[in-house]
């Protein structure tokens, strides 16, 4: 499937257009053109692609800086990545789409800071959204479903209200997994019918897991400065460990999810993800605040720091009592476990308590009644959405993108189906006692008999595990090799955690999660800076056709 047979998405650029227009302004791109090729074997990228990058690895505080000095400018800085954005997105696929206002934006901020100052820490910053985070602006909002492509948002979805406010250049939606990987059980991360497959920058032929697949390949390969994904149970850890991201999945509630494509109101979450748990911080600040739109967030009052930056401390896990969940979080993988180890030896010799093992108590309990939930959700959230955020789609319910799906299978259907919508579709509503069980069953297991009993009888700070395994080979055959992961414990709860790279094997990342209670990002995020400025582990991915076998 070609880009250019994909309908056009309202009034944005898509890759095509964003590589043949030069991004306005002069910028000088590579050309090329993304056709069916780039879905099945991808070639060795160019050798101009591994020039270094002007802006490669560079943080927020140092954009900032510049700007401040009067350097750079946040135009030059959108150029830059735009530009960046052109020459490596053939490869990667993980821009859905460019803002074509991007520009004038970033023109418009540059102004105001020269008259006025910077609002904040994010002011003239260049950031990726996921393609289900709703724009009122010329940029389409998807899922990364072709369904989507008449809607027109009415406003701002809550989460682009507060990066505008806060004055971030919103450059561009991410691909991901369609419909936030919610259609399938065969399907492949990061493939949707609108934006193709998007794949790992540290290998082409591997997945950058999902949903936030997108994000978590553009802001690893130096795209933007930080990017904001969504999650489930996952989208958001797992795409940061695989593209050596910190990656911050937030309590639920602390970040509005008024205007975001739903699969599930007691479990989604928007959060941040970046090169560095400073970014991240910095980013967690911009999107967490309190939301009449999203009655989850009223539990947020009160509990939202006015500066999560102000929890880095380097000495941060001096004297935290970190627990250590085996018991089905580590042995599916050789790899992730031997640097999970030595993460945890670093930890020790930075002071760290180690409690080994602090296993989560029926942790192996939940996968059946989260699914549960989950179908009933997905059906009531997406409909109620469709309504609301969706005027102008051809589809108004479940059961409307069920049929357009079917009446567009070459597209949207090559290569798995939509069980999992037909097993959404037929259940009932959110009265019915299969559903409140389900969702009974979830929250205590998951929270006073789950993470809060182990972390009461341990006086734990934070439970750790590997994220995941390294990243798989892409297979739009059979689907996703996925062997294993800790997100679900702090997903079904609906607490937070916080994945940072621990090092890589035969060049593919892995990164640990630490999981704490409801409302604690203040202490992961110390506990994870801590960590990362001992090791400083992340290198930046080099765009390898495959991985390097010989390199362990």
């Amino acid at each position: 499937m070609a880009d250019s047979a994909q309908p056009q998405s309202g009034g944005g650029m898509n890759r095509r257009e964003l590589i043949q227009s030069g991004v306005a302004g002069g910028v000088a791109v590579a050309a090329g053109a993304i056709g069916a090729a780039a879905l099945q074997g991808p070639a060795a990228p160019p050798a101009e692609r591994a020039a270094p990058f002007e802006l490669e690895e560079a943080t927020v505080a140092q954009l900032q800086a510049e700007m401040s000095a009067g350097t750079r400018t946040a135009h030059s800085l959108a150029e830059a990545y735009l530009a960046r954005i052109a020459a490596l997105d053939g490869s990667l696929k993980a821009v859905i789409e460019a803002n074509p206002d991007a520009l004038a934006t970033a023109a418009a901020l540059d102004a105001e800071r020269k008259a006025k100052g910077p609002r904040g820490p994010l002011h003239g910053i260049p950031l990726l959204i996921k393609d289900n985070i709703a724009t009122a602006d010329r940029m389409a909002t998807t899922a990364g479903s072709l369904a989507l492509l008449g809607a027109k948002a009415p406003r701002d979805s809550a989460v682009a209200e507060r990066l505008r406010v806060a004055g971030a250049v919103i450059l561009g939606k991410t691909n991901l997994s369609e419909w936030a990987n919610f259609r399938s059980s065969r399907s492949s991360s990061g493939w949707s019918g609108r934006g193709g497959q998007c794949r790992n920058p540290y290998a082409l032929d591997r997945s950058p897991c999902g949903s936030s697949s997108g994000t978590g390949a553009a802001v690893s390969a130096n795209l933007a400065a930080v990017g904001v994904g969504t999650e489930t149970d996952g989208s958001i850890v797992c795409p940061s460990a695989t593209n050596s991201l910190v990656g911050i999945k937030p309590t639920v509630g602390l970040v509005s999810r008024s205007g975001i494509v739903p699969i599930s109101h007691t479990q989604d979450t928007a959060g941040p993800m970046a090169r560095s748990v400073a970014d991240a911080a910095a980013l967690l600040g911009a999107l967490a605040g309190a939301d009449p739109r999203d009655a989850a967030t009223v539990a947020a009052h009160g509990r939202v720091a006015a500066d999560y930056t102000a929890f880095l401390d380097p000495n941060g896990l001096k004297g935290a009592r970190i627990g250590v969940a085996r018991a089905r979080y580590f042995g599916y993988s050789p790899e992730a476990d031997a640097l999970a180890e030595s993460a945890l030896a670093t930890m020790k010799r930075l002071g760290a308590v180690i409690i080994d093992p602090a296993d989560i108590p029926h942790a192996g309990e939940l996968d059946d009644p989260e699914f549960e939930v989950l179908l009933y959700e997905f059906k009531a959230d997406l409909n109620a959405y469709l309504a609301e955020w969706a005027p102008g789609a051809p589809v108004r319910t479940l059961a409307d993108v069920i049929a357009f799906n079917e009446q567009h299978r070459d597209r949207e259907m090559p290569y798995f189906g939509q069980e999992t919508m037909e097993k959404a579709e037929k259940k009932g509503p959110l009265t019915d006692k299969a559903y409140l069980d389900a969702l009974a069953k979830c929250r205590e297991l998951s929270r006073a008999k789950g993470i809060d009993a182990v972390m009461d009888e341990h006086r734990l700070d934070a439970i750790v595990a590997p994220t995941g395994g390294p990243a798989w080979t892409i297979d739009l055959v059979n689907g996703d090799h996925f062997i294993g992961s800790s997100s679900t414990p702090a997903a079904v709860s609906g607490y937070p955690s916080v994945t940072v790279p621990i090092g890589y094997t035969f060049g593919l990342p892995v990164g640990l999660s630490f999981i704490g209670r409801a409302w604690s990002e203040g202490t992961l995020i110390r506990l994870a800076y801590a960590f990362e400025q001992a090791t400083k582990l992340r290198r930046p991915p080099r765009l390898l056709a495959t991985a390097d076998l010989t390199v362990r």
